[in-house]
């Protein structure tokens, strides 16, 4: 039995197709050819696609709520990575028309980059900053969230961890309950079920985190909308 997380799943199918493989991914698994179809993935491999490229526009929306009077947006996407950098871009800027918002598109693929990006914010006159969901960027969600701390910049990502690190507000996939899907079906396959034979499951629940901390240390109110939304506020 293989559990594999995100990229690791594409991995783990090219390394065997005999052994049972059980992945978490927040990408669509068809389109990048993890399996063929939803509700009957076929061969060796099933999983859980958890929420994530699709959060963006939500999250610039809520980052426009707690900053109503910023007019620049920017958002962090990684150009290693340019099949979802480009749905990401796309979608942002969509968004930000809607929220009559200028957006500015940032790169980085390295934690040298990030020092870049962040010293460009305050030339780009930039009020707050989305990162978009990447595998490396949850990589370094803790640095993250110490950066936009220090940097003073109000910042939203997917993660609790970059919540919990300093950072403003985190919205995304509640991963703990997409690992009890992946451990439900786990232990399925152990008692006897052929993972080609389970649907992909859709993992749907969303946790939004608010540290109230960071934002007092910005002089930012939450609004009391938001704040009685949230699965949890870190004091």
């Amino acid at each position: 039995m293989i559990a594999a997380n995100g990229l690791a799943a594409q991995a783990a199918k090219a390394a065997t197709a005999t052994i049972p493989i059980v992945f978490t991914a927040g990408f669509d698994p068809v389109e990048v050819g993890l399996v063929a179809s939803m509700s009957r993935p076929g061969g060796n491999i099933t999983g859980v696609s958890i929420l994530d490229v699709e959060l963006g526009p939500k999250r610039l929306e809520l980052l426009h709520a707690l900053i109503p009077t910023a007019t620049i947006m920017a958002v962090l996407v990684n150009p290693a990575d340019p099949g979802r950098a480009e749905t990401i871009t796309k979608s942002m800027r969509a968004a930000a028309r809607n929220l009559r918002l200028q957006l500015q598109v940032l790169h980085a693929s390295t934690d040298r980059d990030f020092d870049v990006v962040f010293a460009s914010l305050v030339q780009l006159r930039v009020g707050g900053l989305v990162i978009g969901g990447d595998p490396y960027f949850n990589s370094q969600s803790e640095q993250l969230g110490t950066l936009t701390l220090r940097h003073a910049v109000p910042t939203i990502y997917q993660l609790r961890t970059f919540a919990a690190a300093g950072g403003l507000v985190s919205y995304g996939a509640d991963l703990t309950d997409s690992y009890r899907l992946t451990g439900v079906y786990t232990g399925r396959i152990l008692h006897g079920a052929k993972p080609g034979d389970l649907p992909i499951q859709r993992a749907t629940k969303v946790e939004l985190v608010i540290n109230l901390k960071t934002a007092k240390a910005r002089g930012l109110t939450i609004p009391q909308a938001v704040l009685v939304r949230a699965d949890e506020v870190i004091q």
